[in-house]
């Protein structure tokens, strides 16, 4: 028996699903989910084997929610979509559900799904998430855990980010919080406009730059507006520059 749970924001579309999942008696119904909060929590509670999840759903989406897990579910997306996850969901998702969709659609997947799923799952989802993140709605805002709770920080709230061994550190007025990501992940991801790979470890918003100073030898040190100072190498010297046409 595999444990299954529908995270959907839609009541009709929960309850379409559920008619489809009643024909196949080996998959066993934990939860129904309105949201990615209710999601996160019945994922952690139920460890299921297979998610049926919706994209655009209030507080947060179902990318964002997948960020929060370290061991994601399989996943089926049952879901209307952009370009972006479009292509992300052809390259590395088990499949998608695009509504609506008929009980024969939805087998079909099942099926898919029942032969792939000995298969690295969380590397699949991972890979998924990286190739969305690339879309304009996916990177307006960072999403994190902060102990039980979950923080949504809009980017223009990011002062800078700063790598910590696994993790990279998003500081904002507010102090910092954590993110399983790293700096190469953002600074393919956030505006290169915005914010500029200063250091190998530093990346600074350059809203919040008050002044560069020069700084030993051919290094310099970024100013910012809460008087925190950020290190800029030379290669990061010249971008900075660029961006900010000096």
């Amino acid at each position: 028996m595999s444990k299954i749970i529908i995270i959907d924001d839609e009541p009709l579309a929960r309850s379409i699903t559920k008619e489809y999942l009643a024909k196949h008696p080996q998959l066993e119904l934990m939860q129904e989910c309105n949201n990615g909060f209710e999601g996160l929590k019945a994922i952690q509670e139920f460890q299921p084997d297979l998610i049926f999840l919706d994209i655009q759903m209030p507080k947060i989406n179902g990318f964002e929610m997948l960020e929060l897990i370290e061991q994601p579910p399989s996943v089926i997306f049952t879901t209307a979509f952009d370009e972006y996850a479009i292509k992300a969901f052809e390259a590395h998702a088990i499949d998608y559900l695009l509504k609506p969709f008929n009980q024969e659609r939805f087998d079909k997947a099942i099926a898919k799904w029942s032969e792939q799923k000995l298969s690295n799952t969380a590397k699949t989802t991972q890979d998924l998430l990286e190739s969305a993140s690339h879309s304009p709605s996916q990177n307006q805002r960072i999403v994190v855990k902060n102990g039980t709770k979950i923080k949504i920080i809009p980017v223009h709230e990011v002062q800078y980010l700063e790598a910590a061994d696994d993790y990279v550190k998003i500081h904002t007025a507010e102090g910092y919080f954590l993110k399983n990501k790293t700096m190469n992940h953002f600074e393919n991801t956030l505006d290169g406009q915005q914010f500029v790979r200063s250091h190998r470890s530093y990346i600074v918003n350059i809203q919040q730059i008050t002044r560069i100073d020069p700084y030993e030898k051919e290094n310099h040190v970024a100013i910012l507006r809460s008087g925190i100072k950020v290190p800029v190498s030379r290669s990061g010297y010249g971008k900075l520059k660029e961006v900010l046409g000096l």
